[in-house]
């Protein structure tokens, strides 16, 4: 990395830990962000793709704005849209916008095209890096937008689409989300193509800078491609439109339900094992994440888990799920953190105030 990447790296790095550090998720009902991709109009507007008579932008309106609707028909859930007329919003002001309504989760709508008519089906995407040739060109396509905003070099430090050293600070906020972003994406896919019968080219990585400031998870969904005759024509109907709209609103339902709903104790917590721990004796709990992200410890920002703890080191926050001294008990607080999507969970052990080896604690 030459002195001027390391330059732009070590800005971003200082300003996510500034800009983030006491940002909380909503804590009442679940906010969902839903950022129609492109629009506006002129000069100054961005159409996305065009083929076959139809402006991306259109479609990704349209949908998003169905999306919207029927999320609206649910009491516990709250909608925000970053657009919902044909306007043009810079991309870092939609991951801003979404940050500052204190989202659960922001869903970005899109459409695909390729300069082949063959290439058709659904596909999400979450942040990351990917050295896949045919999704790089879809994001250096999505990412070009920049290039219509003013001062875009210092409000994306410097991010060039065709160098990937330039990408690596880009991934340090959402990597604490990236699971839950893969649950959101892959809930998508999965209704997309089993109640749509929709072709699944499957949940992919790449870096969309729209996703790259988000503080909570992020996806990029393309509905599919306005290039391929047949596809162009079911996206452009309404009955296309309603179906989609359909899929992506049953997701967002389902994960909801699946990862913010407040859940019960087990039952061997019944005994208040919680409350008994002695604090004499090592205690071991199960560590869920860590982040420059200070979170409320609340059932809502862990996906219901209800006993939760934090410390911090530097400008590091590290969150703890359970409080138990007795090994096996701790086995089974990781279990449910795994089941709750907290896939890299591990048991960790305290004693005295102080972190200890887990094969000392249980000697």
């Amino acid at each position: 990395m030459n002195i001027k990447s390391k330059i732009y790296f070590a800005v971003f790095c200082g300003l996510l830990l500034t800009s983030f550090e006491s940002l909380a998720q909503k804590q009442d009902n679940f906010k969902v962000v839903l950022d129609a991709g492109h629009g506006g109009t002129g000069a100054g507007g961005d159409p996305g793709a065009v083929k076959n008579g139809i402006q991306e932008k259109d479609i990704n309106l349209a949908v998003t704005l169905k999306v919207g609707k029927l999320l609206e028909k649910y009491k516990n859930i709250d909608v925000a849209y970053t657009r919902k007329t044909d306007v043009f919003i810079p991309l870092d002001q939609r991951s801003k916008f979404a940050n500052k309504e204190k989202a659960n989760v922001f869903i970005s709508i899109h459409c695909n095209s390729h300069d082949n008519p063959k290439p058709h089906g659904t596909e999400t995407y979450v942040l990351g890096i990917s050295r896949d040739k045919e999704s790089m060109e879809v994001a250096k396509r999505e990412n070009s937008v920049i290039f219509l905003e003013e001062n875009y070099e210092e409000n994306y430090q410097g991010y060039d689409p065709n160098n990937p050293e330039s990408v690596v600070g880009l991934m340090l906020l959402q990597g604490e989300y990236k699971n839950q972003s893969i649950l959101l994406a892959s809930a998508i896919q999965k209704d997309f193509t089993n109640r749509l019968k929709r072709f699944n080219r499957g949940v992919k990585e790449q870096v969309y800078l729209v996703l790259r400031g988000c503080a909570m998870p992020a996806i990029l969904v393309e509905l599919g491609f306005i290039s391929n005759k047949n596809e162009a024509d079911y996206l452009k109907s309404e009955k296309g439109q309603n179906e989609l709209a359909q899929s992506i609103a049953n997701a967002i339902v389902s994960y909801k339900n699946e990862h913010y709903a407040y859940s019960e104790p087990f039952e061997y917590l019944a005994t208040h094992e919680t409350a008994s721990v002695d604090n004499n004796k090592a205690i071991f709990k199960v560590q869920i994440s860590a982040s420059g992200t200070n979170l409320d410890a609340k059932p809502q920002n862990f996906k219901g888990l209800n006993i939760i703890s934090k410390t911090k080191d530097g400008n590091l926050y590290k969150y703890f799920y359970g409080e138990t001294n007795e090994y096996k008990t701790a086995q089974n607080f990781l279990t449910q953190a795994k089941d709750k999507g907290y896939k890299d969970a591990y048991i960790v052990a305290f004693k005295n105030g102080k972190q200890i080896k887990v094969s000392d604690a249980i000697n």
